[in-house]
């Protein structure tokens, strides 16, 4: 990026070419290479052009820009000024940065502000979340006249922490029987139940809610069925999900997300071999028995305290489990914010009311 000190100094080096003996294009090169390694160890800071390329996020005149910063990450750089802004050459710009809490982030020690006007906010958390507003002053110059006047622009952005949802599937899968009344479905259940729960044990999941109805069924072309419907919830929040979390020095939100997703797979797959065990292992089939291409599992999102979804309010982010604004709260897992009548909460991600 092309600064007023860079052109300076660009002048500079043009101004001594003049006056030298004619130089190689060669040599020219190399001295408008130095010139700018030069000028990038001075100025830039330790983040690489293409990782500022690739994480800016321009203001717009016209309204405010929402932002949503994964909790614990560094959130993407805000540049002051918009884009159309950004093509044209800016003489003397000057940049002030105001956090949610009204102070200049010019030294605040979460934050840096870059020689050309960007905003990284570090280790992003709920409670720096809300209004960063941005105010960019340069000078225009008048070529016939010298005169030159101070132009302003502001830009608003609304910046949210968010965290992934916590995940929990719910399953369902069914088995035939010889009689809704047989005593032995019961205590085929409970053996199910412990059987799966020690296969997702190691992962820190477990089942919860377990569940079997029996039921009579008249399939197409074919006499009555009795039929157990088994439903169960994979939980990640076993016994001892904490301390694992605690070996871990990011938040564990990912981790306990995928070892649910890896004990789904572990239990999908043992129902889907079934059949292969009936087939291989039974001479003849029991009279309890997986019926094959049962297997059906949903998804179900929670949130932790203070965050919530809202796919009006947070189109953007709508599978996001967003900070709850100020005015809401949410006490525990559940999935949205509620509004807090009793008193007035004035800050984001309150978990109580």
């Amino acid at each position: 990026m092309v600064t007023p000190k860079s052109l300076s100094l660009a002048r500079g080096c043009w101004g001594l070419l003049a006056g030298a003996p004619l130089v190689s294009v060669g040599a020219l090169l190399h001295a408008l290479v130095a010139l700018t390694q030069v000028e990038a160890a001075n100025n830039e800071e330790p983040y690489s052009v293409e990782l500022i390329k690739k994480n800016d996020i321009y203001g717009s005149i016209e309204h405010k820009v929402d932002v949503y910063v994964k909790v614990y990450t560094n959130s993407p750089f805000l540049v002051c000024m918009d884009l159309a802004l950004s093509q044209k050459e800016l003489v003397d710009p000057k940049y002030l940065w105001i956090g949610p809490n009204g102070k200049n982030l010019e030294g605040q020690s979460y934050a840096t502000v870059t020689k050309t006007g960007k905003l990284m906010v570090r280790g992003f958390q709920e409670s720096v979340s809300g209004s960063y507003t941005c105010t960019l002053s340069y000078d225009i110059i008048k070529t016939d006249t010298q005169e030159e006047k101070e132009k302003y622009k502001a830009y608003k952005f609304m910046v949210y922490a968010y965290r992934e949802p916590d995940y929990t599937y719910q399953i369902s899968v069914r088995f035939t029987t010889k009689e809704c009344s047989l005593a032995a479905n019961g205590q085929f259940f409970e053996g199910l139940k412990i059987h799966l729960d020690d296969l997702i044990s190691y992962l820190t999941c477990h089942i919860i809610e377990p569940s079997y109805k029996c039921h009579v069924v008249k399939p197409p072309k074919h006499g009555l069925l009795h039929e157990l419907f088994f439903t169960f919830k994979v939980n990640p929040f076993a016994p001892g999900w904490e301390a694992v979390c605690r070996q871990i020095s990011y938040d564990c939100e990912d981790e306990t997300n995928k070892r649910i997703q890896k004990a789904r797979d572990l239990i999908e797959e043992f129902f889907r071999e079934q059949p292969l065990v009936l087939k291989h292992e039974f001479q003849n089939i029991p009279a309890i028995h997986y019926i094959d291409h049962s297997f059906e599992v949903t998804r179900i999102d929670s949130c932790r305290p203070g965050f919530g979804k809202n796919d009006v309010t947070h189109s953007d982010c709508a599978s996001c489990c967003v900070v709850c604004d100020p005015g809401t709260y949410s006490p525990n897992n559940e999935i949205t914010c509620r509004i807090c009548k009793n008193i007035r909460i004035k800050y984001y991600g309150a978990k109580s009311c």
